[in-house]
């Protein structure tokens, strides 16, 4: 209970501070639409986050789409991990132990930072780190198969919800396959029920294989050196990944089983996301192996009860760690923290425009760097004007896309606006040089620039007709 509270509280501390991202602005434009629009546009892009666009649709239905509403599930789903990393380093390690874990996971940054992030990463975590935990319970009683078949349908929960995330099961195969020497008929049962979990995602591993390279195409391939800088990313702290390294470290003198189980869930995964980088497409990214922290910290847990014979003891290392990495955890609660590197001002741009709209008037949002910049300048104009887009033919939703389709011919869609708001990516002095040449030609010919303002990451300005 007190490391899910701990982290439930941690995480919902400025859980509104930072605007959302560009992800986010997926979730919530995603989120909203009809769920024919949503299933027609998982054909064409984004089929790995299905299930979690449906969910969220569920809950934004009932909840809302505040920024803190769609957070929310990730907060509650890292305060979920946090009670499984407790009682896993319970059953391996003892009391102290699985309490010493627990309250550490609570402290991680990154645990902060994808609490208050309105996308899949923390119900991956959640779900991982309960396929981690029903494993051990299957093992301690291997003949009964309802515990495999529990274990096989949480292993099709983390296919369902991030393909990816299933490289967990090269640390289980490694546990259970020190486990089966001593104890025969476990490595099958193993087998047939991650075989079993994993057959049920097949229809989203031939959609979102189809669909990789277009939505990984930006991710570059890594080098050796990927192996060991990606570890201060994991835990969005170099301090912070020392010390629950050093930590872990020091329960080398545990039980080998227990040991071996969290160190290859702990390692395994992001070796084989590096191995798997080498091809067409690349996978290595950061937040791809977040559920791997849970792992660290039962072990960590373990190393800081070995060490620290009292609770007092305890209670002084805690704190501590909390004071280290506090800055780390501002840094999390940064208003562009969830948009880096973009560090795009939606909410100032909306305001801009909010403040000196008149009726009538029309937009161009320019399709680019950050990609969901209309989704964003939207999101915060509301309940505020809306603006017709001129250039927009049809809308993302009822082009089953991401983004719209724009007019083929930029000058037909102009109808006579009075004024035009254009919000572009940048901040360069003429706003028209970053939209694209035929919408820009467009404009040129019937409008003039009578006002920019240059925001964090965008420019807004105003045109009037001539």
């Amino acid at each position: 209970m007190w490391p899910a509270l701990t982290t439930l509280a941690i995480a919902c501390l400025r859980i509104n501070g930072p605007q959302l991202g560009t992800d986010e602005l997926v979730t919530s434009d995603v989120g909203r639409r009809s769920m024919g629009q949503t299933l027609a546009m998982l054909h064409n892009v984004d089929a790995v986050h299905a299930t979690y666009y449906v969910l969220m649709h569920g809950w934004m239905a009932v909840f809302g789409d505040s920024e803190t509403a769609m957070r929310m599930p990730s907060a509650l789903a890292m305060s979920g991990t946090a009670a499984l990393v407790a009682l896993i380093g319970r059953r391996l390690f003892g009391p102290r132990a699985g309490m010493c874990g627990g309250l550490l996971f609570a402290l991680i940054p990154v645990v902060s930072r994808f609490a208050q992030e309105a996308r899949s990463y923390a119900l991956v975590v959640l779900a991982a780190t309960l396929a981690t935990f029903l494993l051990l319970r299957a093992l301690d009683a291997s003949r009964r198969w309802r515990r495999w078949v529990v274990y096989a349908l949480c292993v099709a929960v983390i296919g369902l919800l991030h393909l990816i995330a299933l490289t967990v099961l090269a640390g289980h195969f490694a546990a259970v396959v020190h486990r089966a020497r001593r104890e025969g008929g476990v490595l099958w049962r193993f087998c047939l029920a991650a075989l079993a979990g994993a057959a049920g995602v097949i229809p989203v591993v031939v959609l979102g294989t189809s669909q990789a390279s277009r939505q990984l195409f930006w991710v570059p391939e890594p080098d050796l050196w990927g192996l060991v800088d990606i570890w201060p990313q994991v835990f969005a702290s170099a301090l912070c990944a020392g010390v629950v390294i050093v930590l872990a470290a020091m329960a080398w003198k545990e039980r080998r089983d227990a040991l071996l189980l969290c160190f290859t869930v702990a390692v395994l995964p992001p070796f084989v996301l590096w191995a798997a980088s080498h091809g067409d497409v690349s996978y290595f990214r950061y937040q791809y192996a977040l559920f791997t922290v849970p792992a660290w910290t039962v072990l960590a847990g373990a190393g800081l009860a070995r060490v620290a014979r009292s609770w007092l003891t305890v209670g002084v290392v805690l704190t501590v760690v909390g004071l280290l990495v506090l800055p780390d955890q501002r840094r999390m609660r940064g208003e562009f923290e969830h948009d880096v590197p973009h560090n795009a001002d939606y909410k100032s741009a909306a305001r801009t425009i909010e403040k000196h709209y008149r009726s009538g008037d029309a937009a161009v949002y320019v399709k680019g760097a950050p990609w969901m910049l209309d989704q964003g300048v939207r999101y915060y104009l509301r309940p505020g004007p809306k603006l017709r887009e001129v250039f927009v033919a049809t809308p993302a939703a009822e082009n089953s896309e991401l983004f719209p389709a724009y007019c083929p011919v930029p000058v037909t869609c102009l109808r006579g606006e009075s004024r035009i708001w254009v919000v572009v990516p940048g901040n360069d002095p003429d706003p028209l040089n970053a939209v694209p040449a035929d919408q820009a030609a467009a404009l040129r010919a019937q409008y003039t620039t009578t006002g920019t303002v240059p925001l964090s990451g965008l420019t807004v300005a105003l045109l009037e007709r001539k």
